[in-house]
């Protein structure tokens, strides 16, 4: 069995535990890295439940704010926020993530759920310009176009990087 569970990312001047858009994942929150900037890597180990807020996250540090929920190291939920860039959501390891939709009752695809890679890497690119991060989106195709070999979350952690918020 894989791993399960957020990582949250966000920029500020206290832990991003302590905002209250993080309030409901109490003491389950663990910092996993920080880097230039105020920016900080946090994870929420769990398949059960939310982690807080994203949006909220986004307004109460003023910055972009970032959610990755794993599931099963199979693909990832990208959800990002800016104050002025608005809210998207994409995914990592987009056949594993059709597979755990399954035939949805109502006909929705993979692509009623999730932005496309092109469009995701280009709302991605205006989010890290948000960040104060000039990035190519191609780079960022590359990342939201590849099968998590072995592990989602390293698809993860190469996005981060990318975005230059969180470097490997």
């Amino acid at each position: 069995m894989g791993y399960w569970g957020y990582f949250v990312v966000g920029r500020g001047e206290r832990p991003l535990a302590e905002l209250d858009a993080l309030a409901q994942a109490g003491d389950a929150l663990t910092r996993r890295a920080s880097a230039p900037g105020g920016w900080q890597l946090w994870e929420y180990p769990s398949g059960d439940g939310d982690v807080g807020n994203m949006n909220v996250l986004a307004r109460e540090t003023g910055a972009p704010a970032l959610f990755g929920y794993v599931m099963n190291s199979a693909c990832v939920v990208l959800e990002a926020a800016g104050p002025e860039s608005g809210a998207w959501t994409t995914c990592l390891g987009r056949a594993a993530m059709a597979g755990y939709l399954g035939a949805d009752r109502e006909g929705l695809t993979l692509e009623d759920y999730f932005l496309e890679p092109g469009d995701a890497a280009e709302r991605a690119v205006r989010w890290a310009a948000e960040a104060g991060h000039e990035v190519n989106a191609d780079t960022l195709l590359d990342v939201l176009t590849s099968d998590p070999d072995p592990l989602a979350e390293n698809l993860l952690f190469r996005f981060l990087d990318r975005l230059g918020v969180v470097p490997l």
